[in-house]
């Protein structure tokens, strides 16, 4: 599985140079950038700013639902949320297109995040399937078994999906997630057309910056944690 997520990053990253090699925390091609954090050397055309010398505003509340863990077990959102910066990405497994991308820019994400004990003890990821038909809390447990860090001190990564297609249908409403199936015969990337849409979600359970494919640099996340952490001058304490 792990070799066919690879493979479809990589073409889709040959296609759009906004988007990284995807391989990088494979092959082990790492560089450190000017804010400290080591990371896949990924060619990015932005600079990145100190972590706590920007703010980062609330956008709106995350909303809550009742959702299902690749262990087959009930979890609420808004207690996963509870004392924990979040990252939640909504993707599906038999995505073909950016899904695969943005999977593997967590992967790294959560690597580098072991590296840095005050950041792995207050962060987590979690990918939300909207693909419920298929993404059974069996195959997300696979799935998941190739994405995560296999060390101890890295962040928690939960993967979540839905009882039913109705049931996740109010949470792409509430976050606002375009998905649409496609019409038969055009789903050589997937069956579902749909944005890439990341969410880091505060400790109080607020909507603090919303990530598209092109900005989803772990650096740049681990940033937006750290100024989370270490919030500017004048700005609420989390």
């Amino acid at each position: 599985m792990k070799t066919l997520l690879l493979a479809c990053a990589a073409a889709l990253a040959l296609a759009c140079q906004a988007v990284p090699d995807a391989r990088a925390h494979e092959t082990g091609s790492e560089a450190e950038g000017e804010t400290g954090i080591e990371g896949p050397a990924d060619d990015y055309v932005y600079e990145l700013a100190a972590p706590g010398t920007y703010s980062l505003p609330a956008i709106r509340p995350a909303a809550n639902a009742w959702l299902v863990d690749e262990t087959g077990a009930d979890r609420e959102l808004a207690r996963l949320f509870e004392g924990r910066i979040t990252l939640l990405a909504f993707i599906y497994t038999r995505c073909g297109d950016i899904c695969p991308v943005a999977t593997l820019r967590m992967a790294d994400l959560q690597r580098l995040a072991a590296r840095m004990p005050a950041v792995a003890e207050t962060f987590q990821l979690v990918s939300l399937s909207f693909d419920p038909a298929y993404d059974t809390p069996a195959r997300l447990a696979d799935y998941a078994r190739h994405m995560r860090a296999d060390t101890g001190t890295a962040p928690p990564w939960t993967f979540l999906t839905a009882r039913s297609a109705d049931a996740i249908a109010p949470v792409l409403k509430a976050y606002d997630q375009p998905v649409a199936r496609k019409p038969d015969g055009e789903d050589t990337t997937g069956p579902f057309s749909h944005l890439l849409r990341v969410f880091l979600i505060d400790r109080d359970g607020m909507i603090r910056n919303i990530y598209s494919a092109d900005f989803l640099d772990p650096r740049l996340v681990l940033n937006d944690v750290r100024t989370l952490l270490a919030p500017v001058p004048g700005t609420p304490s989390q």
